[in-house]
This record gives structure tokens, sequence and C-alpha cells, in this order.
């Protein structure tokens, strides 16, 4: 298999991710996290299923093997990208998404090993998601949503959906960064707030919030 255009990436890494998230890749999801249209989306869904990229699902569109294969070769670039972007280049975890989106279609092989090289083989992107190796292989975890813990639950955080700047400063300043452990002190009735411990003081989380995290519940 040869290499995909940008476009066709785009749409592997973002449906790659919503599963990563526990998601289902619905044409609404993915158009929302591409900026595109639906109906622009749709049509895009059936070529990646002609080409065999994917194959449709009860809800949305699933990678299959050929696909998640082509999905990993990008995000790993995407990730490594901004792992150099924050430990070399002193960007903050809000701003290096769209700069490695940029930097992702074009790296060469050997431009991609050498910044793993010099970046100490690091396992995951400032996010707290993995970084497939150079087979494709995933460390995998047993992750689910922080809004998903009951009240008296513990948990460590083990990712961050990193694509909103706004959302990444605000939960920065809450001290929700990958491995900080937390707490659920309440949880409000009716989607309400969720008060969470983090390092001895208690933050208020929105349910929209908490659905971006991801933890491993502690026993």
């Amino acid at each position: 298999m040869g290499k995909e255009t940008p476009r066709i990436e785009e749409y592997l890494e973002s449906i790659y991710k919503l599963q990563e998230m526990k998601e289902s890749a619905t044409t609404s999801k993915i158009a929302e996290s591409l900026e595109l249209s639906p109906s622009s989306v749709s049509e895009m869904l059936k070529q990646l299923e002609q080409k065999g990229f994917v194959n449709y699902a009860d809800k949305g569109v699933v990678l299959t093997e050929e696909g998640e294969r082509a999905a990993k070769k990008v995000i790993r670039k995407h990730r490594l990208s901004e792992r150099l972007l924050t430990d070399i280049l002193g960007f903050g975890w809000d701003e290096v998404h769209e700069e490695a989106c940029r930097l992702e279609h074009d790296i060469s092989s050997e431009m991609e090993e050498k910044i793993e090289k010099r970046l100490g083989n690091p396992k995951t992107c400032p996010h707290g998601y993995p970084i497939p190796d150079k087979e494709g292989l995933v460390a995998r975890d047993n992750a689910v949503k922080l809004s998903e813990l009951k009240a008296g639950e513990k948990g460590v955080i083990v990712s961050v959906f990193e694509e909103n700047p706004g959302m990444l400063q605000y939960i920065g300043s809450l001290g929700l960064y990958p491995e900080v452990n937390i707490e659920i002190k309440s949880i409000a009735p009716f989607g309400g707030p969720i008060l969470v411990n983090v390092r001895g003081e208690q933050k208020s989380l929105g349910k929209e919030l908490a659905e971006k995290i991801l933890v491993e519940k502690k026993k």
C-alpha cells in the first residue's frame, strides 16, 4: 500500500481518534472534527469503503485492518511531531495540534526515525495518547471516560482530547494532565457538574468536558 493523499489521511486519523475516545465514528462527528459538511463526509466515506479502509457499522463506520494500519502511520507522525514541538521547540500542549497536522503529511520515514531517537523514544504524545511504534503496535489500556466514573471512585488520567486549544487551556488550568490522580467526590443529578479532587483541591467539571478525559480506574 502506497502513501495516501493528505485528505484520506485526515479522514482515517479522525476515525481512528474517535474510536480511541470510545466514540462512534458517525458522519456528523467526523464532519465536526474536520470542519466539513456532512454531505462531503458521506461522499468521502463511500470512497474509503471502496478502497477497503472502512466498513459501515450500526453507527457510522469502523476502520478495517488496512484502514487502521494506514491511520496509525499518520497518527505516529502526528504525535511524534507534537512531542517535537513541545519537548524541543517549547510549544504549549494547547498549541501543537494544528502545527502537527501540517507536519504529519510531509515527514519522511528517515526524519520520523531521527525525531523519535532525538526525543528518546517517547511512548505518548503530550496529551497522553500512545504513539504507535514502527510496526503499528500500540500499548492497550483499560481507560474509560471520566464521566463514567461514580462518586467515590479513583483513577489516573490517561489522555485528554487534544484538538480544542481553549478546552486544553481550561483543562490545564484545573491541573488535569496525563498521569495525575483524581477522585470523584460527587456527581450532580440530571447531567449536572462532577466534583473532582485533583491534588487535594476540588474542581468542578461539566459532563461534556468530563467526556473528553480518559482515565484508568484504580481498584
